[in-house]
């Protein structure tokens, strides 16, 4: 018998496996938030003997309080995929709410911050606003990118300050008395129009431009992408000032809504938006998330909120269940980064 010789590795034939096709992280996220809302709709029958899902109007007012949450959670989502935190959103609502609703009174209002400056075209306060919160935004970036203080420090220092000043700026009291050009802007389906252009816009911005392939860059490994050419501090101040920008704009929706601004307005929004983007499969180690499943987690906190309302749960227990379900979120967060890790 002839022996059979042994091809050299170089001559055997390499059979390729079929890849495994892996379906996007939204699909998991969005199965989530199906599951949840045929909970609710099944807790519905059995408690409250109504549809949950099939009322119309309970759909509007979900959509429409979500709306603000999901404008600064699009910015919020941007800040974690570098690998930072975001703490100051909320109380940058509250300040540009109260500084653009000070300069949309009527000048039916007799008692108005700026008598002078009443009836001013809508632009003004809405420019004022965005530049409130832009500015703080670079604020944010500066202290992290070239002072070095952490991203929670320095936000945490800006929530505070700004919280402050809201206060400080009409010494506690209400601005009421808003035109109706500026109130429009709060009306009817224009702050859910406001927030899915706002994620389209930045779902685009992510994906296929420049400033998205260095945002996740940075958040992957900040120091690779500064030896590849990156300027990671403007590019952090940029991303900063973006939070910012998103976070002054749900303030001058959330006043038009209200026809009304506060200086306590906004408070905790800034957890809430946390919350919707690490639900939406944002990574707060940094380099991973989308604006899709961001959204997505808007509207999960959403469906809670109003499933629970809906069940009259109270808001105390809202607030617990709520809480658990971030941790859990980070959780999962974690099981991720090491499956990742370890493929």
């Amino acid at each position: 018998m002839i022996p059979l010789q042994e091809k050299p590795p170089s001559e055997r034939t390499v059979v390729a496996l079929p890849s495994r096709r892996r379906l996007p992280p939204e699909i998991s996220i969005l199965i989530v938030l199906v599951g949840i809302a045929a909970l609710f709709e099944l807790l519905g029958w059995v408690f409250v003997h109504q549809s949950f899902l099939f009322n119309q109007e309970r759909l509007v007012i979900m959509i429409l309080q979500v709306s603000v949450i999901g404008i600064i959670a699009v910015g919020v989502t941007q800040v974690i995929i570098t690998g930072g935190i975001d703490l100051s959103s909320g109380s940058v609502v509250g300040v540009t709410a109260i500084v653009a609703a000070s300069l949309a009174q009527s000048s039916d209002f007799a008692r108005a911050v700026y008598p002078a400056l009443t009836n001013m075209p809508v632009i003004v306060p809405v420019a004022a606003g965005l530049l409130i919160g832009l500015l703080a935004g670079v604020i944010n970036g500066a202290l992290v990118a070239y002072v070095g203080i952490p991203a929670f420090i320095a936000t945490l220092g800006m929530m505070v300050s700004a919280r402050g000043f809201a206060k400080l700026y009409t010494h506690g009291e209400p601005v009421s008395m808003l035109t109706d050009q500026f109130a429009w802007i709060g009306s009817g389906s224009v702050p859910v129009v406001i927030f899915l252009l706002t994620a389209f816009i930045f779902q685009i911005a992510l994906r296929y431009t420049r400033y998205g392939k260095f945002t996740y860059a940075i958040g992957a490994n900040r120091q690779a992408a500064r030896v590849s050419g990156i300027n990671v501090s403007r590019h952090l101040v940029m991303v900063y000032g973006i939070a910012g920008l998103l976070a002054g704009l749900a303030g001058i929706v959330t006043c038009a809504r209200a026809v009304s601004g506060q200086a306590g307005m906004g408070t905790g929004y800034e957890l809430d938006a946390i919350a919707a983007a690490v639900i939406g499969g944002t990574s707060l180690a940094g380099g991973v998330g989308r604006i899709t499943g961001t959204v997505i987690g808007t509207i999960i906190l959403g469906v809670m909120t109003s499933g629970f309302t809906f069940l009259r749960v109270d808001a105390y227990y809202q607030e617990i269940v709520k809480g658990v379900i971030i941790v859990l979120a980070v959780i999962a967060d974690q099981y991720r980064q090491k499956r990742r890790t370890k493929s």
